[in-house]
């Protein structure tokens, strides 16, 4: 199943998209479920499948207004310098354990949801990623059970004021500024990827590949992320763990690229979906 946080005529819900068709998943919940992460933590896949079947089409994927697929999670880490070549081109050292950081939900917007660039910064720089989305809660998760935690898989433009993330070694202030970071367009559900299947990123602004690179790449895999974070918090229903970026970001390219009023930056991941988000000035 592929399942996304929409709006549409005002009211904000949560379904499943079929071809060209929005199912409205929330308004067939009857009000159990009004959001997405409700939902991971209320149902089983099987069970969201049968809402499903039951729920009505409310309108085709261009009449909604795409939401973060998550649109207030409780908990959102970020893991950085995840790709080697990153590591690399950011002249940082090797570690035993993944470098975590965390965002907040308002610092998120949805697919074909402007990103803005802040008025203190010229030096907003894209970052392509693979989120992941809890969906069973658990703590000390061991990697081998590590799979069954995940609820599903989407993309994500971790989105980075590069200045304010450099005013010091904690990179909070540059990662959370409001609607810097894109996620979506949905999820594509756990069943619909097969765990330990090798999903291709690749990050375009205005066209042009700037990132490309495959999970198998990764350092620390996403059973290791889980079980890291397991293990100093609880993970539920929800919860978003942004796998990191390859190299190629806009700050190490030489002049600097990075993301201006007009531009329009795009997250693919095979399997899944593009995320697409246009570029803006921040209004006074």
């Amino acid at each position: 199943m592929k399942l996304l946080s929409f709006s549409l005529d005002g009211r904000a819900s949560w379904g499943m998209v079929a071809g060209r068709d929005v199912r409205d998943l929330g308004l067939a919940s009857e009000g159990r479920a009004p959001t997405l992460a409700a939902a991971l933590r209320l149902y089983t896949p099987d069970q969201i499948a049968s809402l499903a079947d039951a729920a009505r089409v409310v309108g085709d994927i261009e009449q909604v207004t795409y939401l973060p697929v998550i649109d207030a999670p409780t908990k959102i880490f970020c893991v950085g310098l995840n790709y080697e070549e990153h590591r690399v081109e950011a002249n940082r050292p090797k570690t035993g354990h993944p470098t975590i950081f965390a965002r907040f939900s308002a610092s998120q917007v949805g697919h074909k949801q402007p990103l803005v660039v802040p008025a203190e910064s010229a030096s907003f720089d894209y970052e392509g990623e693979i989120a992941v989305i809890i969906g069973r809660a658990g703590r000390r998760i061991p990697e081998e059970r590590a799979w069954e935690h995940i609820g599903g898989y989407a993309p994500y433009n971790d989105g980075s004021v590069r200045d304010w993330q450099n005013h010091a070694s904690q990179w909070t202030p540059g990662k959370n500024f409001t609607a810097t970071g894109g996620f979506g367009p949905w999820m594509a559900t756990r069943g619909e990827i097969a765990d330990g299947q090798v999903l291709e990123l690749t990050t375009r602004l205005n066209g042009t590949v700037m990132q490309q690179a495959k999970t198998d790449q990764l350092i620390f895999p996403i059973p290791r992320l889980i079980s890291y974070i397991s293990t100093f918090t609880m993970l539920e229903p929800g919860d978003v763990i942004v796998t990191g970026t390859p190299g190629g970001v806009g700050f190490k390219r030489t002049p600097p690229v990075y993301m201006r009023p007009g531009d329009v930056v795009e997250i693919e991941v095979g399997g899944i979906g593009t995320l697409v988000n246009g570029v803006v000035a921040e209004q006074a």
